[in-house]
């Protein structure tokens, strides 16, 4: 596994705004958004592309589109939705896939309730947008989900994340082809399992059910 943590000051800022429990709704979205376009595009180094040749004004030469086939977005519900607008603004051409996932409160153990995905991931990029990487048990889940319908090349990309999740991804993981992307590593986790100093339950302040 590959980890990038993101050093970037506009990022540092947006996440202190994040961070502020007095950040509201609208303007939580709206930073999620714009924290994950710049996410995204340390995300899509890698991306696959192919040649392709173009005539400019002047003269002819060699550029590069994206490779087939496209790149698959997952977001998990139901706060990796609030993410899916910013990964999409940077990359059009890719395909969106589903899946449902919910944390028991008491066990910590993710469970799926939803999926809408195709069946052969073979050959196919995929990107899981999830916010908190805390256990790491609903981004491991979904990394497996991926693997199991044939995926070889999977990147995570979370706004927060917590050392344990890190160490968990990594060990469940091994050497297969995960890259890691997080805007920040914060501290620990406290018992609850939430991220300190965290920003709360992402998906409560992206839509205003705290």
């Amino acid at each position: 596994m590959r980890l990038h943590v993101a050093d970037h000051p506009l990022i540092t800022h947006k996440l202190t705004v994040l961070r502020d429990e007095r950040t509201p709704s609208p303007v939580f979205r709206q930073l999620t958004e714009e924290l994950v376009t710049l996410l995204a595009y340390e995300a899509t180094r890698s991306v696959h592309v192919s040649p392709v040749e173009i005539r400019t004004p002047v003269t002819t030469t060699t550029g590069v589109r994206i490779g087939e086939p496209r790149p698959l977005v997952v977001p998990i519900l139901r706060a990796g939705l609030g993410m899916l607008e910013g990964m999409v603004k940077l990359l059009p051409t890719a395909e969106v896939g589903f899946l449902g996932m919910a944390r028991n409160e008491v066990t910590l153990e993710p469970t799926t309730y939803a999926e809408r995905l195709p069946e052969d991931l073979s050959d196919r990029q995929c990107f899981v947008l999830d916010p908190m990487l805390a256990t790491g048990g609903s981004l491991g889940a979904a990394i497996e989900f991926l693997f199991a319908r044939g995926a070889q090349d999977v990147t995570a990309i979370c706004i927060l994340g917590a050392p344990e999740g890190v160490a968990a991804i990594e060990k469940q993981v091994g050497d297969r082809e995960v890259h890691l992307v997080l805007g920040a590593l914060d501290e620990r986790l406290n018992e609850k399992g939430y991220i300190v100093p965290g920003l709360g339950d992402a998906g409560d302040r992206l839509y205003g059910t705290v």
